[in-house]
């Protein structure tokens, strides 16, 4: 499951992820939901979002005319898995799509019908799209344009972000998403300063595919208030895209006032195709159609985004690391962590050392997010190892971190050059008092206090010094 929150196990051990939009839609009113829920297509797509046992919990309540006594529901759970249980309930309630009044169990009645709708069919609501009539006219894009469509528009972003600060100058994506990455916090900048990447920039490039998405469209939700859009809209939108037909068009007749304002910035994302702006028809790429499920958002072959069915890496116990690759992107985001010394047509030949992993922590980027990003990317070869990666390289890659963590630095003033033994305890002393030590050494007779605290301790010993004088 895509975008991690919160995880949670069940009694085999399997730990299931809560999906990032959970948390944003449990925080919006139950009218703002209940508008939601009309639309079969929101229903079916926060369906595939729940947990297993969540959808469980639905399915069994879904075809019940009637209210379920709480405790026949409850006798039905195992003592181990109560908690699961409970848990279940409450992120369902929170969503209002369960009703626990009066000691029963009950689906909300608009999600209900609006679910029953979306695995049935039935009814004209148009909630999943309205297929374009096919016209030798305006001919179509096939499924394979669609994917280097949607590669070429998500990489562009990717590489814009990694490139910042480099001196390169690749392609700028539009204002509208540097405006996004930006208010996001994934990059930084002013009207006189070109944006530059922040340490959570560098932390978005390393994450799954799935989650940078839901990333950045969660952060556009947020938004919506401030543009003056209606989040039921725009939600119903983003869900409508994740249940069409890839490579199939798409009419925008149908859509919203507010949705039709969307199609540009979704073009932006590389989430829609349209021969033209103006165009009355539109087509979701892969990156939209795979929203709510767990299939690669972008072709199997392709760049950083390719996911772990089509490794490139390979790691060996001397830190040695082989690339075979030809693109640029994964260049780029190889050389935050790794000193990088040969390129060849399709291979990058470098090392993992102590400074380019310092580099990396600098920039915000934990050891365990590089260990990640290399399982992900292991070559299908490395698969067969057990374990994937070099125990010894991942331990030394956590070391690196821990002497860079273990090491702090805080601004202050070192006190020194005492006259006798009795001042630099008296003055130390008061300097303890007011809890402004943070280091000192008795046998150098010298202390070192923090910066808050320097003017107190510059005046008490202007004032001892004064007092002592003839």
């Amino acid at each position: 499951m895509p975008s991690a929150q919160n995880t949670d196990t069940d009694n085999d051990g399997k730990q299931h992820v809560q999906h990032i939009i959970i948390p944003f839609l449990q925080s919006q009113s139950q009218n703002t939901l209940t508008r939601l829920y009309q639309r079969p297509s929101s229903c079916l797509s926060i369906f595939r979002l729940l947990s297993p046992l969540e959808r469980q919990l639905v399915m069994n309540l879904l075809w019940l005319e009637s209210a379920i006594s709480a405790n026949t529901m409850h006798a039905w759970v195992t003592r181990e898995g109560r908690k699961l249980y409970d848990e279940a309930l409450v992120t369902l309630s929170r969503l209002h799509i369960l009703l626990t009044a009066t000691g029963k169990l009950a689906l909300n009645p608009t999600f209900k019908a609006g679910f029953r709708q979306a695995i049935t069919g039935g009814g004209s609501t148009g909630s999943f799209g309205i297929p374009a009539e096919q016209s030798d006219k305006h001919p179509g894009i096939d499924i394979e344009g669609l994917d280097a469509y949607a590669l070429e528009r998500w990489e562009t972003i990717l590489h814009f972000m990694v490139s910042s600060g480099t001196g390169q100058q690749p392609t700028r994506p539009s204002s509208g998403v540097l405006f996004l990455l930006q208010r996001s916090g994934l990059m930084s900048g002013s009207q006189n300063m070109a944006p530059q990447i922040t340490s959570a920039g560098f932390q978005f490039l390393l994450q799954p595919p799935h989650d940078q998405l839901w990333d950045l469209l969660l952060q556009y939700l947020r938004l919506t208030e401030e543009r003056a859009m209606d989040l039921v809209e725009v939600l119903g939108f983003i869900f409508m895209l994740a249940t069409m037909e890839l490579g199939r068009e798409y009419s925008i007749e149908n859509l919203g006032v507010h949705q039709k304002a969307m199609l540009e910035d979704l073009r932006d994302y590389g989430l829609i195709w349209q021969r033209r702006p103006s165009s009355k028809r539109f087509s979701p790429t892969r990156l939209s159609t795979t929203l709510t499920s767990s299939s690669p958002p972008l072709p199997t072959s392709s760049g950083t985004n390719s996911g772990p069915q089509e490794g490139f890496i390979i790691l060996e116990t001397n830190y040695r690391v082989y690339a075979y690759t030809d693109n640029p992107l994964q260049t780029a985001v190889l050389n935050l962590f790794v000193t990088l010394k040969y390129r060849f047509p399709n291979l990058v030949v470098g090392s993992i050392t102590r400074d380019s992993v310092k580099k990396a922590l600098m920039n915000g980027i934990s050891a365990d997010q590089i260990i990640s990003y290399l399982v992900t990317h292991a070559h299908p070869q490395m698969r067969k190892n057990n374990p994937l990666l070099p125990v010894t390289v991942q331990d030394q890659i956590r070391l690196w971190e821990l002497e860079r963590n273990r090491l702090k630095s805080r601004e202050g003033y070192l006190y020194t050059n005492f006259a006798s033994q009795a001042d630099y305890e008296f003055v130390l002393n008061y300097a303890k008092e007011l809890d402004i030590v943070l280091w000192e050494s008795p046998a150098k007779r010298c202390f070192f206090g923090s910066i808050e605290g320097h003017a107190n301790i510059k005046g008490f010993i202007e004032r001892r010094t004064m007092g002592a004088g003839p």
